[in-house]
């Protein structure tokens, strides 16, 4: 058992039964005295936990304060496999482009988070070395926007921003009732209230040009009304009105993308000559399309016919630009 697993289960064994006796520790954990004691000074010493050994109950317990209730141990307290995940979203929230996030909110915790990893686990910054996460084609976000965004997110006030759509190649001004946020393929947005469109938006934070934090209190929109209107499509597409689509894959990209989630609703069926047909929802047809066309030949749009029309059209492109850069 590691350190960081001994320290833990200390401490999940002593809250749970109140005290605990230094042969308990011993026969749960299975360590040498001198581990056992070397454990409970680092609890101590390292961790600042309150444990005092009680002569008449023979146990190590927690101390409790004038009301006869039991301290919380300072930090945060996770099992092994938790803190290895804290330090991967860890790697996520780093890419951001910025210090103040990372040094002011999470340089503690991750602080923590080393200490209990302990000397016998390895450098913690070498962990982190030792496990990659690829991002491609990320966007970055100013870590200026991505703060007074959770800003606004926790203490429920709305923002100002002045808003780049890329589609129309249009800035406007918005007042925004933020709701959450979402991670989506390397790029963070933000759904919100719009106050100018009188509804809920989906906005890339990477194309916000300015925001500034206001003092009047965000539109608050329930949980249901969110989901219903902005987690029914495919991908970062929001919207309530769903079509379906119909693909079959070759054989040889069945492999892969039978195993793959696309959707969570999505519906999969092998066809008896090794080809795999996936129904996927979806409310617009620009993400969908691109994640199709990224198969190549491997993949056939069943249907609806207006999906079909577009990935044909948009082959048909693609082949033409080849076959003039070919020439005659």
């Amino acid at each position: 058992m590691t350190k960081t697993a001994r320290v833990y289960k200390i401490e999940t064994l002593i809250r749970n039964r109140g005290h605990v006796s230094f042969q308990t520790l011993l026969e749960e954990l299975e360590v040498s005295p001198a581990t056992l004691k070397r454990d409970l000074d680092y609890l101590k010493d390292r961790l600042g936990a309150p444990i005092v050994y009680d002569r008449g109950l023979n146990g190590y317990q927690f101390t409790q304060d004038r009301r006869g209730e039991k301290h919380e141990l300072p930090g945060l307290w996770f099992n092994e496999r938790e803190l290895y995940s804290l330090l991967m979203a860890h790697q996520l929230l780093s890419e951001l482009d910025t210090e103040g996030v990372i040094s002011r909110h999470l340089q503690p915790l991750l602080e923590r988070i080393h200490q209990m990893l302990g000397p016998d686990e390895g450098d913690a910054q070498s962990l982190l070395k030792r496990v990659r996460i690829i991002n491609s084609a990320r966007r970055p976000v100013p870590g200026k926007f991505f703060e007074l965004v959770v800003e606004a997110l926790l203490n429920r006030r709305r923002i100002r921003m002045r808003y780049l759509t890329r589609s129309r190649a249009e800035t406007s001004e918005r007042e925004v009732s933020p709701q959450r946020m979402v991670h989506h393929r390397n790029t963070w947005y933000l759904d919100g209230w719009c106050h100018r469109s009188d509804g809920l938006r989906r906005f890339s934070l990477d194309a916000i040009e300015h925001a500034e934090l206001l003092t009047t209190m965000a539109k608050v929109v329930a949980a249901k009304t969110m989901e219903a209107a902005m987690d029914g499509g495919y991908g970062i597409y929001a919207g309530a009105q769903r079509h379906w689509a119909t693909l079959v894959f070759a054989a040889q990209a069945a492999q892969w993308v039978s195993r793959e989630e696309w959707h969570a609703e999505q519906r999969g069926l092998w066809l008896a000559d090794g080809s795999f047909e996936l129904q996927i929802p979806y409310v617009d047809e620009t993400e969908i399309a691109m994640d199709i066309l990224r198969h190549g030949s491997e993949v056939r749009v069943q249907a609806p016919d207006s999906l079909v029309q577009r990935v044909a059209s948009q082959l048909e492109a693609a082949a033409a630009q080849y076959r003039a850069a070919a020439g005659p």
